[in-house]
C-alpha cells in the first residue's frame, strides 16, 4: 500500500506542480498585460472625468450668464422677434408730429437683416425736446431701431422740421 501511496502522492506533486506552472503562464502572459492596461485605462479614465467636470463647470457657468442676460434683455429679445409694422409706428407716434412719413429704401448692400426707412417729419411745437421724447419712446417701442445721423432741422416759422433716416431691425430667420 506504501507504494500506491507515494504514486499518489507522486501524481498530486505533478498535479499540483502542473496547475502551479499553469497559474504562472496565466498570469505572466495574461492577468499582468492586462493589469497594466487597466491601471493605464483608469488613469485616462480619471482625467477625462475631470476634463468632463471642468467642461460642465465652464457650461453650467455660461448657461448661468446667459439665463441673467436673457432676463436682463428679455425686452430686447422680444422686439426683434416682433415684425415692424410701419402703419403701427405711424399711428403710435402721430401725436408728436405734424406730419410723418416713412419711406423705405431700397439698399445694394442689403443683407437681409435690416430694413432701411427715411423718416420725414414736422414736430407741432417750437422746442427739439419733443424729438428727444420721441427718441425715448423709439427706445421703448416693441421693435429695435436704430436712427442715425445726421438729423436735420430747420426752422420754419414756428415749427421746427425733421429729416433723419432710421434702420429697423427684424428677424428674417
Amino acid at each position: 500500500m506504501s507504494k500506491r501511496q507515494n504514486h499518489r502522492t507522486l501524481y498530486l506533486v505533478l498535479i499540483s506542480l502542473f496547475l502551479f506552472t499553469a497559474i504562472v503562464v496565466f498570469s505572466v502572459l495574461f492577468l499582468i498585460p492586462k493589469g497594466k492596461e487597466y491601471r493605464t485605462l483608469r488613469l485616462e479614465s480619471k482625467k477625462e472625468q475631470q476634463m468632463i467636470a471642468r467642461v460642465q463647470e465652464e457650461y453650467d457657468r455660461v448657461d448661468e450668464k446667459l439665463e441673467k442676460l436673457k432676463g436682463e434683455n428679455s425686452h430686447t429679445l422680444t422686439a426683434f422677434k416682433t415684425p415692424f409694422n410701419p402703419k403701427k409706428f405711424t399711428n403710435n407716434n402721430h401725436e408728436d408730429f405734424e406730419n410723418l412719413y416713412l419711406t423705405e429704401i431700397e439698399m445694394v448692400d442689403h443683407n437681409g437683416s435690416f430694413k432701411v426707412y427715411e423718416v420725414n417729419a414736422t414736430t407741432k411745437i417750437t422746442s427739439p425736446q419733443v424729438f428727444y421724447q420721441f427718441l425715448e419712446k423709439i427706445n421703448k417701442s416693441d421693435w429695435i431701431i436704430g436712427v442715425n445721423f445726421p438729423i436735420y432741422f430747420e426752422r420754419e416759422g414756428d415749427r421746427i422740421k425733421s429729416s433723419f433716416t432710421m434702420k429697423v431691425h427684424h428677424n428674417t430667420i
